[in-house]
C-alpha cells in the first residue's frame, strides 16, 4: 500500500516539531518582517476575493503597492467595514472554507459574535508563543508538567485553542500531559488531586479572575497548592502587579517573573504576544514608579506589556491604537483591533531603562546572567473606549482594580466592578463603583468604607489627572455592594464590562 503524498501542511508540522525554539526565533530574526508583511498583502490581494473588492472600493491598485511605505498607506481593515460586510468564505484565502478545519467564535464584546475559521497549521505560529512561556519561564522541556486548561471549552476561542497548542508542545517532545476540565471547578480540583502528585509542576491556564477563584476555592477545600509547584498562564484581562504578587503568595510562588505569564490574544489573530520574565520584571519595576511608567506609556495606568515576533504578527499603531497583520485562514492585513496601546523596540526599551537607572538585570530583580530574547514590545491598555470622565479626568478601570486588589479587600470581593459617573439629587457628580461580593460575603458598611478609601488612595497615587483635577471633597467614590452574580450588574454568561456611561 502506497503512503499518501506529503502535503504542505505536513511539512509545516514536521518543521515545527523538529526545530528547537531557539532556532525558530533565530530564523525569524534573520527575516525582514516588512518584506514578509508586504508579501502577505500581495497574496491576499490575489487570493482573497473580499479583500480585492475592499481595495477596489478604496481605489487601491494592488500592483502599485510595491514598498513598505506604500503598504502603510493601505486602508485599515475593521470588523464593521470588512469582517461584517463580506461573506465569510470570501474573506478566506482561496475564497473558500475548505482550507480551514476548525472554527472559533469571538466573544462579541463590541456587538454580534464573529466566526473565525482557521487550520491546525496556522496554530503553530501561536504555539510558538506558548512554547516561549513553557520553555523560557517554566522550563517545561526539563520538568514533567501537568497543564490544566481552565478556559471555557466549546466554540469560544480560549479553551480549545489553548488545548490544541499545548497538545502540539506535547507532540514536540515536552514531557507534558494536558487535562481539559474547562471552567468547572469541581473537575479542576479532581484533576489536581488525582494527577498533580505525579508531575514536577502543574500549570493552570485561564482568565485571571477565574484562576484566582480556583486557587482560593481549592485552598478552602484543602488543596496545598505549593506542593504542586504551580505556574499560571493568563489571558483576556489586564491585571496589576499587586494582584500578581497576591496570587503568587497564595500558591507559594517565590519567582514572580518566572511563575506566571500573560498572553495577549484575540479571537481573530490568535496569540499576538506573550509576557516574558524580562517584560514582567520591567512591569514590576514600573509599578513602583508611576512617573516613569507615565513617561514610557503616556498614561497613569499600567498596561499589559508583552514581547512579540514581528515575523509572526506584524504590529503598527494608528492614533494611539493597535493595528496587526498576520497570516490565517482569514488573513489580517492592517487589521484595526481597536486596543489602545503602542510599540517599543528592544533597544529603545533598554535605552529608557538605563535612563531610569537600570544598569544591570539585578536592578530588575533578575539574575545578572539572564539573557532576554531580542524581541520588540507591545503594550496594551485594552479597548480604547473603556473609560469614564470625571471632573475632566479620564478614570480607567485599571486604576480602580488596584484599589480592589489590596489583600484586606480582595478576601471579600471577586474583583469585578462597574465604574460610573452619576449625579445626586442636587445635580452634583460623583464617582460610583458597584462591586461584586464573593458568594459567602454579606454587604457591610465597614467594607464599603474600606473599599472606598482603598480606591481613592490608588486613584490619587496612579492617576495624576484625578489627583489634580478632582476637588478633594469629590475624590471619595460611592460604593455599592452587590451579591455574587447579581443579574443587573454581574450576570452569568455575559462578558463583563467594567464601565457604564
Amino acid at each position: 500500500m502506497n503512503n499518501p503524498p506529503t502535503s504542505p501542511s505536513d511539512e509545516v508540522f514536521n518543521r515545527f516539531f523538529s526545530t528547537p525554539l531557539d532556532q525558530i526565533l533565530l530564523q525569524h530574526q534573520s527575516l525582514n518582517s516588512e518584506d514578509k508583511v508586504l508579501a502577505l498583502f500581495q497574496r491576499c490581494a490575489a487570493e482573497v476575493p473580499a479583500y480585492r473588492r475592499y481595495l477596489e472600493v478604496h481605489g487601491v491598485d494592488p500592483s502599485r503597492i510595491s514598498s513598505f511605505q506604500a503598504f502603510q498607506c493601505l486602508p485599515l481593515m475593521t470588523k464593521p467595514a470588512f469582517m461584517q460586510a463580506y461573506r465569510l468564505p470570501e474573506r478566506c484565502l482561496g475564497g473558500s472554507l475548505q482550507g480551514a478545519d476548525r472554527v472559533a467564535v469571538s466573544s462579541g464584546s463590541t456587538g454580534q459574535p464573529t466566526f473565525w475559521p482557521r487550520s491546525a497549521a496556522y496554530e503553530l505560529d501561536v504555539t510558538v508563543r506558548f512554547e516561549q512561556v513553557f520553555h523560557d519561564s517554566f522550563r517545561a522541556h526539563e520538568r514533567s508538567t501537568l497543564a490544566i486548561v481552565c478556559f471555557a471549552l466549546g466554540n469560544w476561542v480560549g479553551g480549545l485553542f489553548t488545548t490544541s497548542c499545548c497538545w502540539h508542545l506535547a507532540r514536540k517532545g515536552y514531557p507534558m500531559l494536558v487535562a481539559t476540565p474547562g471552567n468547572n471547578k469541581a473537575e479542576i480540583f479532581r484533576v489536581v488531586r488525582e494527577l498533580a502528585p505525579h508531575f514536577e509542576q502543574t500549570v493552570l491556564l485561564g482568565y485571571p479572575p477565574f484562576v484566582k477563584d480556583v486557587i482560593d476555592a481549592g485552598t478552602a477545600e484543602g488543596i496545598d497548592w505549593a506542593k504542586f509547584k504551580p505556574k499560571l498562564v493568563f489571558a483576556g484581562e489586564v491585571f496589576s502587579e499587586e494582584w500578581r504578587s497576591l496570587v503568587g503568595e497564595r500558591i507559594g510562588s517565590t519567582a514572580p517573573c518566572f511563575d506566571s505569564a500573560s498572553l495577549y490574544g484575540t479571537a481573530d489573530g490568535g496569540v499576538l504576544g506573550n509576557e516574558t520574565p524580562f517584560s514582567i520584571a520591567i512591569r514590576r519595576f514600573l509599578a513602583d514608579r508611576p512617573d516613569a511608567a507615565r513617561a514610557l506609556f503616556g498614561e497613569s495606568r499600567l498596561p499589559t506589556l508583552v514581547q512579540y515576533d514581528p515575523v509572526s504578527r506584524f504590529f503598527e499603531t494608528h492614533d494611539g491604537t493597535l493595528v496587526v497583520s498576520g497570516e490565517n485562514s482569514v488573513p489580517l492585513v492592517r487589521y484595526h483591533i481597536a486596543d489602545k496601546g503602542g510599540l517599543i523596540g528592544f533597544d529603545e526599551m533598554w535605552t529608557f531603562l538605563k535612563e531610569q537607572g537600570v544598569d544591570s538585570m539585578a536592578v530588575l530583580g533578575l539574575e545578572d546572567g539572564y539573557q532576554p530574547r531580542n524581541l520588540p514590545f507591545v503594550y496594551v491598555f485594552g479597548r480604547a473606549d473603556f473609560t469614564v470622565s470625571y471632573y475632566g479626568a479620564n478614570i480607567y478601570p485599571e486604576n480602580v482594580t488596584v484599589g480592589l486588589e489590596q489583600p484586606e479587600i480582595l478576601k471579600s470581593v471577586t474583583g469585578k466592578f462597574v465604574l460610573e459617573t452619576k449625579e445626586n439629587d442636587d445635580g452634583d457628580k460623583f464617582l460610583s463603583v458597584t462591586v461584586e461580593l464573593l458568594p459567602t460575603i454579606q454587604p457591610e458598611e465597614t467594607l464599603k468604607k474600606a473599599i472606598a478609601e482603598s480606591i481613592r488612595t490608588q486613584l490619587v497615587r496612579l492617576n495624576s489627572e484625578f489627583a489634580n483635577y478632582t476637588p478633594m471633597e469629590r475624590q471619595m467614590p460611592q460604593i455599592s455592594l452587590r451579591p455574587f452574580a447579581d443579574p443587573e450588574y454581574f450576570p452569568v454568561g455575559v462578558k463583563h464590562r467594567y464601565t457604564r456611561k
